[in-house]
């Protein structure tokens, strides 16, 4: 039996190139790090973000006459607590928050629902008709709501419903945005192979929208129902028409009863807006994390 022995000084063989490693921020699944540049940008930007909140805020506590001076205050006054509960009692903002609240709720939950199944049927459906519906849908997107409020008004006065939240509520139970958004969704997050399992293990279409198209579509269905509640909540020319500040207000109502007189009271004005705003940071601050999560979640499967 012969044994090779191999010089100390001899070189292994060679397998072929040595691939170059990537580094480890650009691996899969690693966390890339910004560099000061980029840190600073997004310091720059929340910043300006922040700055008409932080302003509205300032602006409430002071008088009329420390904000009519130049330069204008950049820093809080002493008055922010007195002139935020003064408009509290002024504006009856506690029923104010209640009211919008059932209107944002109710429409952001309607819209979210039918909007899913309209949007649903637009994108996996077959029917006929259903591209010269969708394009009816788009087109009523492009009709300036102003135009709607005269024959609309007459409609809530001939049913005597002025000054009463179903007239706010019923006009805004539909969205032509909340189809045509979860339509183009719909078509890229749901594969038609999955509908077509759930129908041969005999699955009716509303079974097949209950348990394949509402969890598919619950990213989506976040984000609409975020932001039909926020748009719901800062309208102000409809509610403003057919409501009062004496009956049954919305926020952005009765903040627009503030400050009235000869001299509009500036701050008190400014304290309403910010009690009007609140609400939908806390909101957000509650929800956001689990919204922008799903998104990131319904883009990966998609």
């Amino acid at each position: 039996m012969t044994t090779t022995v191999t010089p100390p000084d001899a070189k292994p063989a060679t397998q072929g190139p040595k691939r170059p490693r990537r580094p480890k921020s650009a691996r899969a699944g690693g966390t890339l790090h910004g560099g000061p540049i980029a840190y600073a940008i997004l310091i720059v930007f929340t910043l300006v973000s922040l700055f008409p909140l932080v302003w509205t805020a300032i602006a409430a506590s002071r008088d009329n006459q420390r904000l009519a001076q130049t330069p204008p205050p950049f820093w809080f006054g002493s008055g922010l607590f007195d002139k935020l509960e003064i408009a509290w009692n002024d504006a009856n903002l506690g029923e104010a928050f209640f009211n919008t609240t059932i209107v944002a709720g109710t429409s952001a939950l309607t819209i979210v629902f039918l909007s899913t199944i309209a949007g649903f049927a637009f994108a996996k459906l077959r029917f006929r008709g259903r591209g010269a519906l969708m394009l009816i849908v788009i087109g009523t997107m492009m009709v300036p709501p102003q135009l709607s409020v005269i024959p609309l008004y007459m409609m809530v006065a001939k049913l005597d419903w002025t000054d009463q939240l179903q007239a706010v509520i019923l006009p805004s139970l539909v969205s032509a945005f909340g189809v045509f958004f979860m339509r183009q969704y719909l078509i890229q997050a749901l594969p038609d192979e999955i509908i077509e399992a759930a129908r041969v293990d005999g699955a009716s279409s509303w079974r097949v929208v209950w348990h394949v198209v509402f969890p598919a579509a619950r990213p989506a269905m976040a984000v609409l129902g975020m932001l039909t509640f926020v748009q719901t909540w800062n309208d102000f020319m409809w509610p403003f028409l057919v409501l009062t500040q004496m009956g049954n207000p919305t926020v952005q109502v009765a903040v627009a009863g503030l400050g009235r007189g000869y001299t509009p009271d500036q701050s008190l004005i400014m304290a309403g807006a910010l009690l009007g705003t609140l609400p939908l940071l806390i909101v957000f601050a509650i929800f956001g994390k689990q919204i922008v999560g799903g998104i990131m979640q319904g883009a990966v499967k998609g």
